[in-house]
């Protein structure tokens, strides 16, 4: 029997993340092997005094957050809190200092890449939050100590990425819709199951998950990413590219001759619930909108989990199944991530009590929106090729980085 270019591309996919997902867990396990076995002699009955003594009131932070710190043990060590300690992000005393500027700048970067590739803005959100600002090692020391603690602040984490893609992605929205660069009745397919993916996976891991669990996990989904797209970079992987290619090629030359790119930007030319086609400068493309929606329960669910916006498996989602050309994917995830930030943003702070750090996510919005205003009127001038290349090496740093910090300890890379 013959398998269909997308049917092997799907078997690719799920073979990848298998063997990723596989060695993560066998990791993890090997791990917990390494703990020093627990001896047999009972150890001896501590005095009440001796316990240790906890902060005891919510230190007029809200909702969860504040019931959480209430729990956590008082004193200036690791894993505890000193009440007259300065405070620092989410209101914390003794947290991180996060400078405006570091956060605004960082923002920019994230704005950029996000409407530039349409993908990886959460991930570099997740990569300023846990390590550029330092929150990672911090929340990190309440493992043990704290552990309700430590899962109330990977919510506010995972929530506090998604507030820099949900403006990145509705900005890129209306800038790619003017330009016709976006499929919106395939963009609004992923995003209706966008929804139903979002709210699950929130409500259903919101303050369950620890930090450790958290990253390694983040490390291995987009590490399969990574692999996936080197894969479209060989021979086999080219061959069933041919349209997007021809389509890609001719908008390069269109930008070069300064012609009107919207003249030629993307068409529906018929609409149906198994088969839809549009057209791409002189190319048709066909998706079927029922796939769509149920990748985008899929996708998101997996994002809102890690806490991120979905573009960097909605972006190999439209290129290797669906075949479309990178100058139309940013657009088109962009409309489907929003979907889903507002979904998970919403049941993250109301079912799961994330508490959020306002001056913080302010500060950071300003630099998403900038950042998110030169990225469509930058990309264009940026090859195609080039642009995968660069997701393919964010994608193998940022996931080997975190599947070892995450389920090992140390990170095998430097970061």
């Amino acid at each position: 029997m013959n398998l269909s270019t997308s049917a092997r591309k799907l078997i690719l996919v799920f073979f990848v993340s298998f063997s990723v997902m596989a060695f993560a867990a066998a990791g993890s396990l090997w791990a917990q092997t390494q703990q020093p076995a627990p001896t047999e002699q009972k150890p001896a009955v501590k005095p009440a005094e001796a316990k240790p003594k906890l902060v005891g009131n919510n230190l007029g932070l809200p909702a969860k957050l504040g019931e959480q710190i209430a729990k956590v043990p008082e004193g200036k060590g690791k894993g505890q809190i000193d009440p007259s300690a300065p405070r620092g992000v989410f209101g914390i005393p003794g947290a991180p200092q996060v400078g405006m500027v570091l956060a605004f700048l960082w923002a920019t970067w994230v704005g950029w890449i996000f409407s530039t590739v349409g993908a990886f803005g959460g991930i570099m959100a997740g990569v300023g939050h846990m390590t550029v600002y330092g929150l990672g090692d911090y929340v990190r020391t309440f493992k043990d100590s704290a552990p309700g603690f430590n899962k109330t602040l990977t919510d506010s984490i995972r929530t506090s990425n998604q507030f820099l893609v949900g403006l990145s992605s509705i900005l890129s929205v209306v800038n790619y819709l003017k330009s016709k660069r976006m499929s919106w009745p395939l963009g609004l397919a992923l995003g209706v199951g966008s929804i139903v993916g979002a709210y699950l996976a929130a409500s259903l891991t919101g303050g369950k998950v620890s930090f450790s669990q958290y990253q390694g996990w983040f490390g291995v989904f987009v590490l399969v990413v990574g692999f996936v797209l080197i894969y479209e970079l060989t021979p086999t992987g080219q061959a069933g590219k041919k349209a997007a290619k021809a389509a890609a090629q001719t908008f390069e030359k269109t930008v070069r001759e300064k012609k009107d790119i919207a003249s030629a930007g993307v068409t529906l030319k018929s609409f149906g619930i198994a088969k839809s086609t549009m057209s791409f400068f002189g190319t048709d493309f066909t998706f079927n909108p029922i796939a769509a929606f149920f990748g985008g329960v899929v996708i998101a669910a997996i994002s809102a989990f890690i806490g991120v916006g979905g573009g960097f498996l909605y972006v190999p989602y439209l290129t290797s199944i669906v075949g479309l050309p990178m100058f139309v994917v940013a657009g088109t995830s962009a409309l489907a991530v929003f979907l889903s930030m507002i979904t998970s943003i919403t049941t993250y702070i109301n079912v799961a009590g994330a508490g959020m750090d306002w001056a913080l996510v302010g500060t950071q919005l300003v630099g998403v929106f900038i950042g998110s205003m030169v990225g469509p009127r930058t990309a264009k001038y940026i090859p195609d090729k080039w642009l995968k290349l660069l997701f393919i090496i964010l994608a193998l740093y940022v996931g080997i980085g975190y599947l070892s910090k995450g389920f090992f300890g140390s990170s095998w890379v430097p970061m």
